[in-house]
């Protein structure tokens, strides 16, 4: 299928969902305390940009939560992606480490929260923190599955041609375990993003967590339709971003 074909596919499912939306919620169908419009929804992300939330401009809203999940993410990116490889091309590190990591990660960020507040309050790092758990988990076990993943035949072939252990990891390993680093930073990126809304439950006072628990809490449905569909497009923008960068840095990837 070619990239444009794909494009208008996308785009058009895309339009039938919002007709359906439009034509579902405008025909009353469905009450506007369950599912709010689209025509409302935009109203009310209007009134919300020249407005703000609760006193509060919606771009400061966005912001702090973009930080703490840029914060948390990048140094989870910092620390995983070593840690994942260094498993990975150690056995003794693996079969030491790897027990506890798939231990952790289906824990959700949420049930950690109570201990956060007990450990360390109620402040940013608590929230950060929570992010940075979850990404660095994810990170690392695909760093981790990346180094295990190279071919043997490779190993062995440039092994062959006198390589040191040091030139096998920088000029074999490390180039082929990057696509599989890429998609750890990727799922890592598209988690830590979800899980700022668990992170802002910890005493925030701003963010797009905030407004939609708030809203939830006050029954200001159309805003936490708008923080949801905030959360997402942005959410999207960080996996293409992501996308790009692997693109252009892991270019032979697949082919």
């Amino acid at each position: 299928m070619g990239r444009w074909r794909s494009l208008g596919l996308s785009i058009g499912a895309v339009a039938v969902a919002l007709l359906v939306w439009l034509i579902v919620t405008e025909g009353r169908f469905v009450s506007e305390r369950i599912l709010p419009s689209p025509r409302a929804i935009v109203q009310e992300f209007v009134v919300l940009v020249n407005e703000g939330y609760v006193g509060t401009p919606l771009y400061s809203h966005l912001l702090a939560s973009l930080m703490r999940t840029f914060l948390g993410f990048a140094c989870a990116a910092l620390l995983a992606v070593p840690t994942g490889l260094a498993i990975g091309y150690s056995p003794v590190l693996y079969a030491v480490i790897s027990p506890f990591l798939s231990v952790l990660r289906p824990m959700p960020a949420i049930a950690f929260i109570p201990l956060v507040i007990l450990w360390f309050g109620i402040g940013e790092f608590s929230k950060v923190l929570l992010i940075f758990f979850t990404s660095f988990l994810y990170i690392t076990l695909n760093a981790a599955a990346g180094v295990k993943a190279v071919p043997i035949d490779l190993i062995r072939a440039a092994r062959s041609l006198g390589v040191n252990e040091r030139q096998l990891f920088f000029h074999v390993i490390l180039p082929e375990s990057l696509p599989y680093v890429f998609t750890g930073l990727k799922i890592g990126a598209a988690v830590s993003w979800a899980v700022v809304v668990a992170a802002e439950l910890v005493a925030a006072q701003r963010g797009l967590g905030y407004i939609i628990m708030d809203g939830a809490t006050f029954f200001r449905i159309t805003d936490v339709y708008v923080g949801i569909l905030l959360i997402g497009v942005i959410g999207f923008g960080i996996e293409r971003t992501l996308s790009a960068i692997e693109r252009r840095l892991v270019h032979w990837a697949g082919r």
